[in-house]
């Protein structure tokens, strides 16, 4: 009888871890993506984002520290660290230290690496990056031309096929210069655009900001180029802080809404009070 319970409680034991261990080697699923920037010829970043399915459905997750580097996991070829955000976002400067490495070939590969944690193991996600770089000339009628131009060992070719976007950037976002949204580059590495617009507001002396981009490029990332152009109309910024109006600040709306809400405010003030002598008279009547 000792040795049935004995064994019986061994078997549960095994069984017991067994089920531990698992739920521990059991963990999410991790999803990496890497991103190449390079915003006008000079500033250059990447830009990892972190997923995981949970629930049967795709969710940023945030806190996941990861560690990029250049061509290889190698300590000498390290970038830098990032922490995705709650968007499962994060955004990684290019340092000095990796222009020795940048300048060695035209083609660099880019890597993300997660470190493991309790719900997720590490992962790693990379890139095969060819450096490119986008042009832009204009013309006295309006005419725009953008060239898109890859590194081949000392010297920068055209770069055909590619499709670009040419538009004016504004706050809310770019404005394509025209009705059509992509431009695919020609043999020479070249597209044109027209620009359009009558009256567009620039800045104070009548500027505007084209800007010439390649999104998403499996090959070459994402690039953008921009010019200052003397093509809008200028615009003076006129304060309206001391001038009463709907979006102005407290105390400055307008006087027929003042009225107006304080008008409802009496009205219902005088109501009370009407009801409240009211009550008191039907008091006295009842006593």
């Amino acid at each position: 009888m000792n040795k049935f319970i004995y064994s019986t409680l061994t078997v549960a034991f095994v069984l017991l871890a067994s089920g531990v261990c698992l739920a521990q080697a059991e963990k999410n699923k991790l999803i990496l993506g890497l991103g190449y920037f390079n915003e006008n010829n000079q500033i250059q970043f990447l830009k990892a984002g972190a997923k995981a399915k949970i629930n049967n459905r795709y969710t940023p997750v945030g806190g996941i520290h990861l560690s990029f580097y250049i061509n290889s996991e190698n300590p000498s070829h390290f970038l830098g660290k990032a922490i995705t955000d709650d968007k499962g976002q994060a955004v990684l400067m290019m340092l000095p230290a990796a222009k020795d490495e940048w300048n060695k070939s035209p083609k660099q590969t880019f890597m993300a690496v997660s470190d493991s944690s309790d719900l997720y193991n590490g992962t790693n996600a990379s890139i095969d990056l060819t450096k490119a770089r986008i042009k832009i000339d204009t013309s006295a009628d309006k005419k725009i031309v953008a060239t898109l131009l890859e590194q081949k060992d000392s010297s920068w070719v055209p770069v055909p096929k590619v499709d670009l976007k040419i538009a004016v950037k504004r706050l809310g976002g770019d404005l394509n210069v025209s009705e059509t949204p992509t431009y695919t580059t020609d043999s020479l590495g070249i597209v044109e655009a027209e620009y359009k617009y009558l009256n567009l507001p620039g800045d104070s002396a009548g500027n505007l900001i084209l800007i010439a981009s390649v999104e998403d490029n499996d090959v070459y990332g994402n690039l953008t180029s921009e010019k200052s152009v003397p093509w809008g109309t200028a615009s003076k910024y006129v304060s309206t802080y001391d001038t009463r109006s709907l979006f102005a600040r407290r105390g400055w709306s307008p006087l027929w809404l003042e009225w107006m809400a304080y008008s409802i405010t009496a009205a219902v003030w005088i109501i009370l009070f009407y009801l409240f002598i009211q009550i008191r008279k039907l008091k006295k009547l009842g006593a």
